[in-house]
Formats: structure tokens, sequence, C-alpha cells
């Protein structure tokens, strides 16, 4: 065998081998930042943490060092700071999203479609293009794409486009044929087709709607499930985020992630939330299942989806859309469904996750918690996904019953335009409200939606700061008393993004027996101007103690 194949085939064994484990490692000479028990940010220069890799000190510059630590490691003055925590993404959507085609960087109908064009003749021996990321709105478009206009790129194999917020999707006359979607194909609940004026499928299909057309695409073998996963780690390592909160695992994405965990390829931590009471019962059983892998996956809740979302107009809003009087959006659920999933969920002790954007979505919520909470008692920790739009009559709900708003930052600053579009200037007071949010009482967890927003704790916290986008626009912030402080969105990725997640005392925070979850970076985000701190650049990442690069597989390090 030659030299340089032995080599590969070694590298790819030891990829697929457990860690090794660490002695005592004391890591010295840091500007180490971790948010403590309060909220507080705590400094300290040295760090140390065991054979298990679990924190055992956090040193002062004063305070005396270990005599004899089995590793010495010199952080040569580097910012080090904990691992960060996405509290929403798709992880294998981040993966797929990857390995097929990127609308998301396309400006114009026209750059889309040549995108399309390109990527299809590339491709030659894909039986479907699949893809995402488009946006009508970022288009300028003023109304959705239709089929015709993909056939006209695209006509000998079914082309199916997820939209950017992954609410509606976009098909070619062939896929919508091979799904057998007709004019008398009627809208199925909580979905709507958008038709001519014949009533034809014009070619995008929104919220439940796609599944009429989703259904008949190829399934991913296991096989490009696991790659897709490989690439969805490398993604969040790079990042530096070292743990996620999974929003709808499926009994398929269970499977890989467990794959990954028997072979030694799990690497970011997991709390997954599935994506059914049904997937819920059948994976984990009755009761939230246990930290597997030495905590780096479990699952111990569900995603319920309420309504859509505000680009396809599918978030189900109080008064109807300003720009669309005809329609108040979409709802997946009656009261009573929503009531019935949630109550089968608490009543086996797991958390509830509930996706709502509009203001009637999260007004449904918050009445669904008051009802329950009276016979579910105790630590539940309701979680509202997204709380996007909230009459501000509703905010004191949050309060009440400690309730976790998980927002997305950067959801703000892409919607903010098409927001006072869709509702008008007359109902944005209740608009990502985040720090009414915390003034009722409620709690934050961050995140980005990844693949719908780039998995960037750091892009994040600029935007929770300051409520501005990259381009700092608008001046000053778009309704800039609702922005938090540094603190607080340090805390919404790491400390507060575990607590989402039941997590807390295993990691979230550099604090003795949590995991040794840091990563080093190239400065201090709490200092940073804001366009340093879009700027951060991720220098290490380590989990659990093991320095993890975010190359193939994510493979472990020793220290050394």
């Amino acid at each position: 065998m030659p030299r340089h194949t032995l080599a590969a085939a070694a590298a790819a064994l030891a990829l697929t081998l457990p860690a090794p484990a660490l002695a005592d490692t004391l890591i010295d000479n840091v500007d180490g930042i971790t948010i403590g028990e309060n909220g507080e940010v705590v400094r300290f220069t040295g760090l140390v943490f065991d054979d298990e890799g679990r924190v055992t000190q956090l040193l002062a510059r004063k305070d005396k060092r270990p005599a004899r630590p089995d590793y010495l490691l010199d952080g040569k003055g580097r910012v080090l700071l904990p691992g960060m925590i996405d509290a929403h993404v798709h992880v294998m959507g981040i993966g797929f999203a990857a390995l097929t085609l990127d609308l998301s960087e396309t400006t114009s109908l026209e750059d889309a479609l040549e995108t399309i064009r390109a990527f299809a003749e590339e491709n030659p021996g894909r039986p479907w293009i699949l893809g995402r990321g488009w946006n009508q709105e970022k288009w300028g478009l003023g109304r959705f794409p239709t089929a015709a206009e993909l056939d006209a790129v695209v006509s000998d194999r079914p082309v199916w486009l997820d939209r950017a917020d992954n609410h509606a999707s976009w098909g070619n006359s062939l896929a919508i044929a091979q799904a057998g979607v007709t004019a008398k194909t009627a809208d199925p609940a909580g979905g709507r087709i958008i038709r001519d004026a014949g009533g034809r499928p014009q070619g995008v299909f929104v919220d439940k709607a796609s599944e009429l057309v989703a259904k008949f695409v190829p399934a991913p073998r296991a096989k490009e499930r696991d790659l897709a996963f490989a690439e969805a780690q490398k993604a969040l390592i790079a990042r530096g985020v070292t743990a996620v909160a999974d929003m709808g695992t499926s009994p398929a994405d269970w499977g890989t992630f467990r794959r990954a965990g028997d072979t030694g390829r799990l690497r970011v931590r997991i709390m997954s939330y599935a994506d059914s009471i049904e997937t819920l019962e059948l994976m984990a059983g009755a009761g939230p299942g246990p930290w597997l892998y030495g905590d780096r996956l479990r699952m111990g809740g569900v995603k319920i989806y309420l309504d859509g979302a505000l680009g396809s107009r599918g978030a189900a809003l109080k008064a109807p859309y300003a720009d669309e009087p005809g329609t108040r959006g979409l709802s997946f659920l009656t009261p009573a469904q929503l009531r019935n999933i949630m109550s089968r969920a608490a009543m086996e002790g797991f958390q509830t996750a509930v996706h709502a954007i509009g203001d009637a979505a999260n007004a449904e919520v918050l009445g669904a918690i008051e009802e329950l909470a009276e016979t579910y008692d105790g630590d539940r920790r309701w979680r509202i996904e997204h709380a996007q739009i909230i009459d501000p009559a509703d905010l004191a709900q949050f309060g009440k019953h400690g309730v976790i708003a998980s927002v997305q930052p950067l959801h703000q600053t892409s919607d903010r335009l098409m927001a006072e579009a869709r509702l008008g200037p007359g109902r944005l007071a209740g608009a990502y409200p985040w720090r009414s949010i915390l003034e009722a009482g409620g709690r934050l967890a961050f995140g980005s939606d990844a693949p719908v927003e780039p998995a960037d704790p750091f892009a994040g916290m600029a935007a929770a700061v300051s409520r501005t986008d990259a381009d700092g626009e608008p001046f000053g912030g778009w309704f800039p008393q609702q922005a938090v402080s540094r603190e607080t969105a340090l805390a919404g990725f790491t400390k507060d993004a575990a607590f989402a997640g039941f997590a807390e005392g295993r990691f979230g925070t550099l604090a003795v027996g949590e995991r040794a979850d840091f990563i080093f970076v190239d400065r201090d985000p709490l200092m940073a101007t804001l366009d340093e701190l879009r700027a951060v650049r991720v220098l290490e990442v380590w989990i659990g103690g093991v320095r993890v690069d975010a190359g193939a597989e994510g493979g472990a390090k020793r220290a050394e």
C-alpha cells in the first residue's frame, strides 16, 4: 500500500476512536471570562481541569498554581471564553445545506436562476436539484417566484428549493407533477398553495403545503446523513459553538447522532427536541432520556410548531397583515390540540418548546402555559421559540411562569424591513422585545436558527446589544430600547442557553464541576467595538478538555 494511502487510512481510523483521556491540565496565562452564578462577569487567568475533562479550579492572578500539573499549557495571554451554545439550530439542516444548492447570497431572481442553472449543469447525476436559502424579499421581487421561471433553467429534473426561513418551498413543474399536485388539490390544514388565477399551483408551497411535494423527494441514505452531520459539526466548531439545542430531531436524525456517538465521532453537545410527541415517546421512552456519551447527547423535550413565519405570511397575527389584508397567517394546531400535546409531554416530565412567531400564536402559547401550570407545577422551563411579535399586553405573562424566550438576534436584523411591511408602523412596539421580556421577569436564550441564519454567536451578540445589522443600519438601532447588555448577550449564548435545556451544572459556564468546554478568541467581546465583535476570530476550540479541530469529523487532539 502506498505510504500516503496508509497514512490516510490511519488518520481516518483515528477519527473513529474515542479521544484519549487527559490527566490534570493547567492552562495558565489567559485572559479568561465566564458568567457567574448570578449573571455576573467572572475573570480569571488560569484554568485547571481533570482527566475527565471537568473544571477543578479557576485561578485569579494572585492564586497559587498547582505544584505539578500533568500538563501545563501557556495561554499566551489570549482571551478564553466558555464554549458558545446555540439555543436553536437544525443540525442536519446545517449539514445538508453545505452539501446542496445555496441561494442565500443571491440578490435577485435573475441571480438565483443563473445559480440554479449552473449548479444543475455541474451536477448532471443528481436526480433532484435540492437546495435552500431563496428570499423574494431580499430580491425585491414583490411576489413569490414561479415554477415557470424554474422550468426555464432546469426542466429535465425535479427542482425543490426551501425558502430562507424553511417555511415555504419552490418547485419546478416536474416536481409538482411528480407529486400529483393540481388545481384540484386542496390546501392542507396549516398550509397554502400559491395559485394562479385559474387555481393552478404557481410553484410555491407555504408551510404544511410543502409536504405535498417534499414527501416525494428521495430520502438521504445513512451514509449521506453521516456526511451531512460531519459537515454540520465542522461548521459549528469553526464558529466556536460547542453545544446546541437541535429543534425538531427526527428518528433518522437521532439515529445519525447515535451512530456518531457510538463511533466516537460526536463532538458537539446536542440537547435534542423531538419533531413530534410520537418521536419523543419512541426515542426517549417514558421520560427524559439520560445524558449519553459524556454529556454529549440527550433527548429531553419536544418541538411544537404553532404557526409559520413572517416572510411567507404564515406567522399567525391578531390583525390582518398590513401588506396582505386578506390573511392573518396560519395556525397549525387548534387551541385544544396545542394543549393536548403540551400536556402529554409535561405529564411525562418532558420540556416543551413551541414555535410561535406572530402575536396571535405567542398569545396562544402563553395562555396554554397559564392553564397547564396549574396542573404541572415544578421546574417546567416552558420555552417559546422565536417569540418575534408579542402584543405588549401579553408581555407580563412571560414573567408569571418564568417563560424562556428562545430568540435569534440575527432574525431581527434580517427581518427588520419585512416586519415593518408586514405589520405596519403601528404594530411594532412588541417586535423582537428582548429587554421587555427580561423586565417582565421572563428569561432569554440566544441562538441562530441555523441554517436560516449563520451559527455565528458573535454576530448574534452584536445584533443583540445594538439592534443594528452588519452595516450598522439603522443608525442608533431599531427600537434600541429593546437591546440588551453585553453581559446578557454573552450569557444568552452560554449560561442561559444551557439553562434553557436543563444542562446547567454540566456545561455552559467555566465553573468547578462543569465540562471544560472553552474557546480561545482573538479579542475580548465585552470590550470590542461592534465591528470588532462581529469579526471575532475563533483560534482554538476545546470540548471536555480535548482540543477539537474543525476539520474532517471534528478530530480531537491531546493537550501537549
